[in-house]
């Protein structure tokens, strides 16, 4: 198939999203990687830990994807300085909501490693492990926020640039740490917290920069940054509602054991740096279906959506293949012990196996999400978390392994997939203006 204007447009969005994307994985693969050295119980930890700590991250992805939405619809409309503002608003926002987090979730620490079920060793290092990440919070957050503005702004570029430096140093500081100084997980903790505040910072100085251009104020407006609480209130149910599916799956693997889990979390950084290569044709969506429907084009927006749910449908089988082929040394890559290789190999099929699926849905998701349909994606997100609990309960019920679970995610992922590409065939989410 010929290589189209839109093709283009969505690939010079995409691939620079996908390189910054597929970082944020890479963070938790590098510390797996090397906290793998450790033992399967400090590595059973991190998976426990990073559960719960990505768990309170995602819940306030609406600050990047709602800021995307929200600023490109102001680009494509001609408001360039009221989208800056938009965009400070959702920054302060990150630092409010960052800090609150962590005077939460300092002193429950414990209790919410404890909610996993895991062994008493494991959830001592589970617990250095989160409350040390706590810290990075904040500028996680103002990430997020940062990341949501540029896109808003059709520039992928520059949060890949961030992206890859902010890698590389976490590595780099995790290695020397962990292995080097003998810090053990804690110093995995630090080094990654280390590099996600220089990684903000990195935001700041560019956003800063914008809205010095534009002559927009940097203060906080309260009103502002109440309404963009209020406006991603939906996004936090979605979001909810596939972290509830996560953390379920996550406390069922830990109850069959400390293999098992290590297994599990290791198959979920797999399939999580998978989903944000695919999320990267997404972040083109949102940014596109902002400009286009702020824009007012909303025959453009119907032909952008099909050409990228084309692309997920083939990004999707390249990765299963790929998969497929990397499958007999992943569980190198982690030093995982036999009895983690073996339960860590059967899972990776059908890991593999739902790509394709999960190509289209991240799409869809991406597309609902530009065009500011949450009300819906939020509705619909419930459901499918509804579906996917009865096929749980059932591996419990009958003492299904690993695969079992995650032919009942790949339950969560068709119930998903229905109910977004039901709304997509549809026009309701077309609406048009700033």
């Amino acid at each position: 198939m010929p290589m189209t204007r839109v093709d283009r447009e969505i690939l010079r969005l995409a691939v620079p999203a996908f390189g910054a994307l597929v970082a944020e994985p890479l963070f938790l693969l590098t510390d797996y990687a090397i906290v793998g050295r450790l033992g399967t119980t400090p590595l059973g930890a991190l998976g426990v830990a990073g559960m719960a700590l990505t768990t309170l991250v995602g819940m306030c992805v609406f600050l990047a994807y709602g800021t995307t939405a929200a600023v490109a619809r102001k680009i494509g409309a001609g408001h360039v300085k009221d989208a800056v503002r938009q965009g400070v608003d959702g920054l302060w926002l990150a630092v409010f909501l960052g800090v609150a987090i962590i005077v939460v979730a300092w002193p429950l620490a414990p209790d919410i490693i404890a909610l996993f079920g895991a062994s008493p060793e494991l959830t001592h290092h589970a617990v250095t492990y989160f409350r040390i990440s706590l810290i990075g919070i904040p500028p996680m957050l103002l990430i997020l926020a940062g990341t949501g503005v540029l896109r808003g702004f059709q520039d992928t570029l520059t949060p890949l640039y961030v992206a890859i430096g902010s890698f590389a140093l976490n590595a780099a500081l995790n290695a020397w740490f962990v292995l080097g100084l003998d810090w053990g997980i804690a110093g995995s903790a630090w080094g990654t917290v280390l590099a996600q505040t220089l990684g903000a910072a990195a935001y700041l100085v560019v956003v800063v920069r914008v809205a010095r251009r534009e002559q927009a104020s940097l203060r906080p407006d309260l009103r502002g940054v109440r309404q963009a609480g209020t406006a991603g209130f939906a996004l936090v149910i979605r979001t909810a509602s596939m972290r509830v599916v996560a953390l379920v799956a996550t406390a069922i693997a830990t109850r069959m054991g400390d293999a098992h889990v290590a297994a599990h979390s290791v198959a979920m950084q797999i399939w999580t740096l998978l989903a944000f290569i695919l999320d990267a044709i997404a972040i083109a969506g949102q940014a596109i279906t902002g400009r286009s429907l702020g824009a007012g084009d909303i025959a453009g927006t119907r032909t952008v959506t099909r050409r990228m749910v084309w692309w997920g449908i083939w990004s999707g089988v390249v990765l299963t293949l790929l998969v497929m082929l990397a499958r007999p040394y992943i569980p190198g890559l982690f030093a995982a012990d036999a009895r983690v290789t073996a339960e860590l190999l059967v899972v990776l099929w059908p890991v593999a196996l739902m790509q394709p699926l999960a190509g289209v849905v991240f799409v869809l998701d991406g597309v609902l999400i530009g065009a500011g349909d949450q009300r819906y994606l939020a509705w619909s997100s419930l459901w499918a978390t509804l579906a996917f609990l009865p096929a749980a309960g059932a591996v419990v019920l009958l003492s299904g392994g690993l695969m079992a679970l995650w032919l009942a995610l790949g339950v969560w992922m068709a119930a998903r997939l229905l109910t977004l590409g039901s709304r997509a065939y549809g026009g309701a989410w077309l609406v048009a203006g700033a």
